[in-house]
């Protein structure tokens, strides 16, 4: 029996081990390399279902030429998806092909008309009535031809005969693929949001004291306004009075000193309660909802830690890593040192009841209306425990999406995408130059990482302030806001960018001074200098175009300075051409030749098309190729320029 092989089956990750992630409505094709010896005609299909349905859907697959095929299908669930490629020998089109080579140089093929006949006579039985009708009449017909070459030509070749080859299909030897292939399917905010993150004790007005639920409630028309459609919160629970770090991560909190929120845990609860200062669980609730109302979602940060207050200390100190003296080791990374935080073990035999414990956290607050979890650290916890954790939760919860705060090492960051993070950080914080910013985004944009691993741009975090901003003042804080906001469908800010906050601890680090994280702050949202109303402006640029939905669709082009950064995006259909540019260069004007590919835009080479800067309102008229681009950052750091034609 002849084979049909089927290999190089894509999308998949580390040859199936792991899902393919998606998200509802966004097209999936799968592509494979499908042949057998010979000459005979074969057909193939690409199978896929959703983890509840024990019936196949199946859609055929085209030949686009050297025996590489194709399908695709739009899930539209936000469920587990399975999918295969399955390929069989087509006797009657192999005969119906052999026959018209024949015919072009015979008389006659009378001794081919029984095969045939005997096919049809198969497909017929499995056609519904009013094919087989049509069917039964070809037979009729070929039988009338008496093989002359002229009239069989007439008739295979005949448009009702050929659809109805296509559309009642013999297979014979059957292949399948050597597995079925996961595709997880996430909502869209999985593909595409906009998050800001805040303190909620930060959003009072009275000095060394807690903001509440209540601030935050009035807060979010503010926050919506700008634009944004996720807003995080850092560890909302009580916090420990052991080893509190005071202002500016010292060992020596005052009378007004709050401690970091990420020292979870006193005599007031732990991971499934709330700090008293923010309110009641109700207020929480409350918040949550309001949120909902304004089509914004409320993100909870996981932190896995204790602090040395926490009941887990009491009640299972087995759960802990301890030393040789008998004490509980605290958390540290030199040079860093987190006295006021104990980690716990994961590895060690009381596995099992910690794993479960944790779970039961973020079912919790599944339960109290949270649907989004940005994870501190996971690169601390070992990668079962996340596929564990990610699946079991999604699979009684399947719209609930992680996010990995994991700045490590490479592989690390995409284990754990592949593990079931919906999201990741990643390291465009550090990534400013041209030649950076174009490697990273083409590894994450156009290698099978786009099919694992959605880089969530965030500009900056409660830890990272760089030096960029540092120094490039307000036309940094811009430049940067574009870049993250057009490079991926996913990107943040952390309190404070809005207003251009840009003070170190010192010179070198990328610490910022008098950080929330140790005090309780009272910010001034419309100080002078703040960039509200442009942070507002791109977010609805990135809400009015298609194009900035997606993830995968970017593509660089080529631009001859260094400080110049190129790019486009569009929709699968052309519909909405878009092209971003950025100077890169905060202190200084840049001027440059772009390289525009219009042939991909159905542009004629010469013709002259408008583009419209979507931030300014300016529209400009271009003339084939190359076009000059003069970007002064004292007044706008970049084009976001949409094709009008």
């Amino acid at each position: 029996m002849a084979l049909i092989v089927i290999e190089n089956i894509i999308p998949s990750v580390d040859s199936g081990k792991f899902p393919v992630k998606w998200s509802e409505g966004e097209l999936f094709t799968v592509e494979a390399d499908i042949f057998k010896e010979g000459h005979d005609i074969i057909g193939a299909s690409l199978k896929y279902r959703r983890r509840s349905d024990p019936n196949w859907q199946e859609i055929p697959m085209v030949l686009m030429g050297n025996d590489h095929w194709r399908a695709s299908f739009t899930p539209d669930r936000n469920d587990l998806y399975f999918y295969t490629v399955e390929a069989w020998f087509n006797p009657i089109t192999t005969w119906a092909q052999f026959v018209e080579k024949k015919a072009t140089a015979n008389p006659n093929v009378k001794s081919e008309l029984s095969e045939g006949d005997s096919l049809l006579e198969k497909m017929a039985r499995q056609a519904n009535s009013k094919v087989r009708e049509k069917i039964e009449n070809f037979r009729k017909l070929l039988k009338q031809s008496d093989g002359v070459s002229d009239k069989v030509l007439r008739i295979i070749q005949a448009s009702d005969f050929k659809k109805i080859v296509s559309d009642v299909l013999l297979k014979e030897r059957v292949t399948s693929g050597e597995k079925e292939f996961e595709l997880y399917v996430d909502r869209k905010r999985a593909l595409c949001g906009a998050w800001y993150e805040m303190f909620p004790r930060s959003q009072g007005r009275k000095k060394n004291k807690s903001g509440t639920f209540q601030d935050c409630v009035k807060r979010l028309p503010e926050i919506k306004k700008m634009g944004f459609d996720v807003i995080y919160l850092p560890p909302i629970h009580p916090v420990g009075t052991t080893n509190r770090k005071g202002p500016n991560n010292t060992l020596a909190p005052n009378e007004n000193s709050p401690g970091s929120p990420w020292a979870i845990g006193n005599k007031e609860g732990g991971h499934k309660a709330i700090h008293p200062e923010l309110g009641t669980m109700k207020d929480f609730e409350q918040f949550v909802e309001t949120a909902r109302t304004l089509n914004m979602e409320i993100a909870l940060d996981f932190a896995i830690q204790c602090s040395p207050d926490h009941s887990y200390v009491k009640e299972h100190p087995e759960w802990f890593y301890r030393l040789l003296d008998g004490t509980i080791r605290y958390a540290e990374n030199p040079p860093k040192k987190y006295e006021d935080i104990y980690p716990l073990n994961f590895c060690g035999e009381h596995r099992q009841a910690i794993w479960e414990e944790m779970k039961s956290i973020v079912l919790f607050w599944v339960e109290r209306g949270v649907r989004i979890f940005r994870v501190d650290n996971p690169h601390t916890k070992p990668f079962d425990f996340w596929q564990w954790l990610i699946r079991g939760v999604q699979e009684k919860y399947p719209d609930v999406l992680f996010l990995a705060e994991a700045f490590t090492r490479p592989k690390i960051m995409k284990y754990l995408a592949k593990a079931g993070f919906s999201q990741s950080y990643t390291y465009f914080t550090w990534r400013n130059s041209k030649w950076e910013l174009q490697e990273y985004l083409e590894e994450l944009t156009q290698t099978d990482m786009k099919y694992y691993f959605r880089g969530n741009f965030f500009v900056n975090t409660p830890d990272i302030l760089h030096e960029i901003l540092q120094k490039g003042g307000r036309p940094a804080f811009k430049m940067r806001l574009v870049l993250a906001a057009t490079l991926s469908s996913n990107y943040g800010i952390y309190s404070g960018y809005e207003l251009c906050e840009n003070a170190p601890i010192r010179a070198g680090s990328e610490e910022y001074l008098n950080s929330e994280k140790y005090e309780y702050k009272v910010w001034d949202w419309d100080r002078p200098g703040h960039i509200k109303d442009f942070i507002a402006r791109v977010n609805q640029i990135r809400n009015e175009n298609p194009a900035f939905w997606q993830y995968a669709n970017l593509r660089f082009i080529h631009s001859c300075n260094d400080q110049i950064l190129c790019y486009g995006k569009n929709t699968a259909d052309g519909s909405n051409p878009i092209i971003v540019v950025v100077n890169l260069d905060p202190f200084r004007v840049q001027e440059d030749l772009i390289h525009v590919p219009v042939w991909e835009y159905g542009i004629e080479t010469g013709w002259s098309y408008q583009v419209e800067d979507l931030i300014t309102g300016e529209k400009f008229w271009w003339r084939g190729e190359k076009n000059y681009i003069r970007l002064d950052p004292q007044k706008e750091p970049a084009h976001i320029l949409r094709i009008v034609k």
